[in-house]
């Protein structure tokens, strides 16, 4: 079967330049050999996904099992392949590879539960071809996966080999998200999911029948082309007709189209991997502070769009004048955009993965706080942008870069707090980047006016009700950070609430009653100086409790200290209605020194 070319009608007559496209059943499908390339993105399908491909497909076979039944497309690009002189194609998967992928795993838990020989041959027969000298026949994968050596190693063990499938323990292990792997994970799952659906219809006596229908009557429309550009042309129209595939997706197969050296783009589509990888779901959102950084404008399309028309364009539209001008393109496609990106993403796990400098915290101190506290992360593009400019590793600009840091959340934290609309935030942060693009030096950029805020605005906010406010929990986690100071590191439990420590509705005969009338309780109650920080646990213990009790209790057992909350409880042996305002008035004070 290996010298053969596939069975494409068309055959030896098919041109260079020629795009075919047919309908194969899937026992045609697995008589070609295919390859994931490097570029392409993991094997993403959850359990549900593969669910539903199951589900339909039995429901198809139980409602008629002699009608066709069509599973979807792929766009393969054809490549010629030798072997002891013997030619063949193989089929690089552009698109379709994730339910491909899906049918393979499939066929190889049908040939390890399957007591039939003949579907115990054909689905084996579809999975590995095993060497044979005498027919001069090597041994291969029908589906090879260049797409990690983990996703390798993990369909030559559980795929490749008789009864890989049912190693059911291993199996879950590998499913487990201790594995780093995603392709693996959903690799492993999908295998567990294909044995509990495939196991059920072999108690209901429906297997062998329905592997038939799967066989024979299950059909996808495959497109195929020898021309890298035809088969990148058929992916990308088909994705603009609705297949769902992330930007970082369709631009890294965009960029991948720019680089014509095989080892060049594999190398490439690597190092984009290890990004997503890295960034999991969240790869599109890095991408768009890249896009800022470039541009410095607030997005007004997609992120595609955006690196299409404003990126890569020679044209951009001027809002000021209202007309397109001409100015050299800010990236080109190809390696240029690969160097770019890689460099930004170096710069960003190198300032998000810092804890300490020289013994100071405050760096990470402060990113901790933006990264938690503030509700959007839109600054983040400014911080890459300044290293990517100044850097800092050195003390002196590691010190600017601290300095930078407190500027930056003054000014983002400080409109949030005011009400500024979102899109005067964001072009807020975009003339920030603007500024560090037009200045020499970190010195005369952090002595600019670019952070300036009005503290007028700002202080009667502090001194009223805080409490509900979505900013509330910032200025908590900020008012803590600024007595934590930064010779450690600021940590933040994953689950913190804000207590007050006068109650909002204290017993009827508690001491709370006795020291606050019910005005100064309607008054102040909601303000700064009455509210602590405290993790969710502790909360449910503190409650309507008078003072001395709470102060108790938060000590116990010493876990999830913060500074602030651990500050007023240490300071204050009552709380009394001069005692609130007191403190109220210290940590307004403390906030607007630092807003100062």
């Amino acid at each position: 079967m290996y010298r053969y070319k596939p069975p494409f009608s068309k055959g030896d007559k098919r041109m260079a330049n020629e795009i075919i496209c047919e309908k194969n059943f899937i026992k045609d499908i697995f008589k070609r050999w295919y390859r994931v390339p490097e570029y392409q993105r993991p094997y993403v399908w959850e359990i549900e996904q593969v669910e539903t491909l199951l589900e339909d497909t039995i429901a198809a076979f139980r409602s008629n099992a002699e009608s066709q039944y069509f599973l979807g497309s792929t766009v393969l690009k054809i490549n010629e392949k030798s072997s002891d002189n013997l030619t063949y194609e193989e089929y690089d998967l552009l698109d379709g590879q994730q339910r491909l992928t899906t049918i393979f795993l499939m066929l190889a838990v049908i040939r390890d539960i399957s007591e039939n020989k003949n579907i115990y041959d054909l689905s084996r027969s579809a999975i590995f071809q095993e060497e044979n000298d005498f027919d001069n026949q090597p041994e291969r994968l029908r589906i090879v996966f260049d797409i990690r050596d983990d996703v390798k190693n993990f369909v030559d063990e559980y795929v490749k080999l008789d009864d890989g499938t049912k190693k059911l323990d291993d199996l879950k292990t590998c499913a487990s998200n201790n594995h780093e792997d995603i392709s693996v994970r959903n690799m492993a799952s999908a295998i567990i999911t294909c044995q509990k659906f495939l196991q059920e219809l072999k108690q209901s006596c429906e297997f062998e029948s329905y592997f038939k229908f799967f066989w024979n009557k299950i059909l996808l429309v495959c497109v195929a082309t020898k021309k890298f550009d035809d088969a990148f042309q058929l992916f990308t129209v088909l994705n603009d007709r609705g297949l769902k595939l992330r930007n970082s997706d369709i631009l890294k197969a965009t960029n991948l189209h720019e680089i014509k050296n095989d080892e060049d783009r594999k190398i490439y589509a690597g190092a984009w991997e290890e990004m997503e990888k890295y960034f999991g779901d969240d790869f599109d959102k890095f991408l768009s502070y890249v896009r800022t950084i470039l541009v410095k404008r607030k997005a007004d399309m997609t992120l595609l769009k955006e690196f299409e028309e404003n990126i890569y364009s020679g044209k951009f539209y001027d809002r000021a004048t209202k007309q397109y001008l001409n100015r050299a393109p800010l990236l080109k496609k190809g390696k240029d955009t690969f160097k770019y990106i890689g460099n930004a993403f170096d710069i960003y796990r190198k300032v998000f993965e810092l804890r300490d400098f020289n013994g100071s915290f405050e760096a990470a101190n402060y990113l901790t706080l933006m990264t938690v506290g503030l509700e959007a992360d839109y600054w983040t593009a400014a911080v890459l942008s300044f290293c990517q400019k100044f850097g800092f590793d050195t003390i002196a600009a590691y010190d600017n870069f601290c300095r930078f840091l407190r500027l930056l959340d003054k000014k983002v934290s400080a409109d949030w707090i005011r009400s500024q609309t979102p899109t005067t935030r964001i072009e807020n942060v975009n003339a920030v980047i603007k500024a560090i693009e037009a200045t020499d030096t970190s010195d005369k950029l952090l002595s600019s006016l670019t952070f300036d805020i009005k503290l007028s605005d700002l202080e009667p906010i502090l001194r009223a009700d805080i409490y509900k406010k979505r900013y509330s929990k910032y200025l908590m986690l900020k008012l803590d950070l600024l007595y934590h100071g930064n010779s450690t590191q600021f940590q933040i439990p994953p689950t913190v609430s804000i207590e007050h420590i006068l109650p909002q509705n204290p017993p009827p005969n508690s001491q709370w009653r006795k020291d606050f009338s019910d005005a100064e309780r309607e008054d102040w109650t909601d303000k700064l100086g009455n509210l602590i920080l405290i993790s969710r646990r502790k909360n449910s213990s503190l409650s309507n409790r008078d003072f001395v009790e709470k102060k108790k209790r938060y000590f116990a057992n010493n876990i999830e200290l913060f500074s602030n909350s651990v500050r007023v409880l240490n300071s204050y042996d009552t709380w009394t209605f001069a005692d609130l305002k007191q403190n109220h008035a210290d940590v307004v004070k403390k906030l607007l020194e630092a807003y100062r």
